[in-house]
């Protein structure tokens, strides 16, 4: 079977709602210290993105959670690879998401990162899938809502592929 990416979103376009969604946080915490947390892999280009454009000070660190291995839809199955390497107790903590489709992996994150004690904790997600929630999440920072296709770049991999396209793109598979 072969596969064909198709753009859905230029770089352009995904760049100026990451640069309004900096601004909005801003202004939200005005000019606080925000501790922001990269789930990896899919999100450290979009973390990178959002931290140049925030003007307060702001730490980084990084989380490896996964539900999907290397298939197309969530198994279900939360999995922490790697967790963090500080402390959260009192810290204004935004986690950084790549998206968020059925919930299940950020819900349970979520929940375990609440009970590290950080003085607020919210969601910011480059793409929300609302149309396979499974599980209720509260985003607090949406890039775009997209419809139920599965999609690839800036960041977001099939199978550890397509990562390093510049835009979001829709992966279509074709028979040959």
């Amino acid at each position: 079977m072969k596969e064909r990416v198709i753009v859905k979103m230029t770089e352009e376009k995904v760049l100026n709602r990451i640069a309004e969604l900096a601004e909005q946080i801003n202004r939200d915490y005005d000019g606080a210290p925000i501790h922001l947390i990269c789930i990896l892999k899919g999100s450290v280009f979009i973390t990178c993105e959002l931290a140049k454009r925030l003007k307060c000070p702001v730490t980084l660190d990084f989380m490896s959670v996964s539900s999907y291995g290397d298939g197309t839809t969530s198994s279900g199955i939360v999995r922490i690879a790697k967790d963090l390497d500080e402390s959260l107790e009192g810290k204004n903590v935004i986690v950084i998401e790549d998206i968020v489709d059925s919930g299940r992996t950020l819900s349970y994150l979520l929940d375990i990162l609440s009970q590290r004690k950080p003085k607020s904790l919210k969601l910011f997600t480059l793409l929300d899938k609302p149309s396979r929630r499974v599980t209720e999440v509260k985003v607090d920072y949406t890039g775009f809502v997209i419809e139920d296709y599965f999609v690839v770049g800036f960041g977001l991999d099939y199978a550890q592929k397509y990562r390093n396209l510049p835009y979001i793109g829709c992966l279509e598979f074709i028979e040959e």
